[in-house]
């Protein structure tokens, strides 16, 4: 005597259906606090419990432009662009778990680094962190996170 098959289905969909229904499907985000996007893709995605920011370069939101400085300040203000976004998510630095780090050189990696870890001072979000052939508006480094929502 165990319980009917379509007593098991029906337990198996309502427990799918309840975690992903207590969530919105999707939501954008926007904040004027970030630099605008500049195509067509959203700062930021909330959808089933967590933020998908898009990549962040060192746009000064006010100007438009690169910050000036090296690879430190672009790092600073690229993830003070994520911060923002992210709070404008209702989340924080805090929440993320994951994040990607896209540099013109790896040569940069040190002085990314070291800023980073001033934005992330414990349980550090999981990390990758990538070399490519060329960024938006030639920036130095691109950072994109996740984090809980």
């Amino acid at each position: 005597m165990g319980i009917p098959m379509a007593c098991v289905s029906t337990i198996i969909l309502y427990s799918f259906g309840a975690y992903f229904f207590n969530y919105p499907m999707k939501t954008i985000v926007v904040t004027d606090k970030a630099p605008k996007a500049v195509g067509p893709y959203s700062q930021a995605v909330k959808a089933g419990g967590f933020v998908f920011c898009a990549g962040q370069i060192p746009l000064d939101p006010v100007t438009g432009q690169i910050v000036s400085g090296g690879i430190q300040e672009q790092t600073q203000r690229a993830l003070e662009n994520i911060e923002e976004v992210l709070l404008a998510a209702g989340s924080s630095l805090e929440k993320v778990v994951k994040a990607q780090v896209f540099l013109s050189d790896m040569a940069n990696f040190a002085g990314m680094n070291e800023v980073y870890g001033s934005f992330f001072p414990a349980d550090y979000p999981a990390r990758d962190t990538f070399q490519v052939a060329r960024l938006p508006k030639d920036s130095l480094v691109e950072i994109s996170v996740i984090a809980e929502g």
